[in-house]
């Protein structure tokens, strides 16, 4: 009887075994690929429990299915215009088809390395189809990179498919240039910031001579009118003098006279002033009577 009970234990053990090593469970931040004798089989994409035949005839692969950054190396390329630049990119990837990644790649070394390779190519070539000033300029609607990294991207993405990987993004972090051509491209941009501004400057004069001549039109109109207007009205008011002298003088001429001549003395004499005239000069008679009387 114990022999049966043990032998029964054995074969339930031995079955628990077998049961648990057909059992397994998928992350959702995982793929998993079942292989057959160290081949693929199938893929499994839904977290949850799944099952598979024992071992050793089957087996299970895990592959991470999150999103990953790479940062390849940085390298020097030459654009349309000759133009030697220093590229560091950066690119976000994920695995799509885990088996035909395991059939092409199998490490995540060997992914970087392809990832590598195929954005470096592909860099290389898009950026010799463009000049420096359409990839760095300060002008949005000439600026060509975001354009450029695009295509890149689509490229290498179809390329990246044969090895079960989704390239999802492609970007330049630094795009510099090499030291011994530094000095001569910052010559460069200064030298295109001067021209730019001497035609701003330009432009400037010419819009201030604008507004400059306008003004003085206008000031030299406005002095016109003024200057006609007071001519009138001096005009006007020489007019009513002159009336006002005739209207006087026919009343009196003798004290018209009296008056307009001490007006003369008021604007001819004063403390300061030395007169020197003839004794029957007409200026001096109401002087000679006041002296008499």
């Amino acid at each position: 009887m114990k022999t049966r009970v043990t032998i029964l234990s054995v074969v339930a053990v031995f079955i628990a075994v077998i049961l648990y090593s057909m059992l397994f469970t998928v992350d959702q931040t995982e793929y998993v690929v079942v292989t057959q004798f160290g081949r693929p089989v199938r893929a499994v994409f839904k977290p949850g429990l799944n099952w598979k035949l024992p071992a050793p005839i089957q087996h299970v692969q895990r592959y991470d299915n999150r999103l990953k950054v790479y940062t390849p190396r940085i390298a020097e390329f030459l654009t349309k215009d000759k133009k030697n630049i220093m590229v560091e990119s950066f690119v976000t990837w994920r695995i799509q088809d885990p088996i035909v990644y395991m059939k092409t790649l199998k490490t995540f070394t060997n992914a970087q390395e392809r990832l590598n390779d195929v954005v470096f190519s592909e860099l290389g070539v898009y950026l010799g189809r463009y000049d420096l000033d359409n990839l760095v300029n300060v002008v949005e609607d000439s600026l060509e990179l975001p354009k450029m990294m695009t295509q890149v991207q689509r490229i290498a993405d179809d390329k990246l498919k044969d090895y079960g990987i989704r390239l999802t993004d492609v970007r330049v972090k630094v795009l510099n240039f090499p030291e011994k051509n530094k000095q001569s491209v910052f010559q460069r941009m200064r030298a295109e910031r001067e021209k730019m501004a001497r035609l701003y400057r330009s432009e400037g004069t010419e819009e201030s001579s604008k507004i400059r001549a306008l003004a003085e039109k206008e000031k030299t109109m406005l002095l016109s009118e003024a200057y006609e207007k007071a001519e009138i009205i001096k005009g006007e008011g020489d007019a009513q003098a002159i009336k006002i002298y005739a209207d006087a003088f026919q009343k009196d001429p003798q004290f018209y006279d009296f008056i307009r001549s001490l007006q003369a003395y008021e604007k001819l004499i004063d403390e300061k002033t030395t007169l020197v005239l003839p004794a029957d000069a007409e200026l001096l008679k109401y002087l000679r009577n006041a002296k008499r009387k």
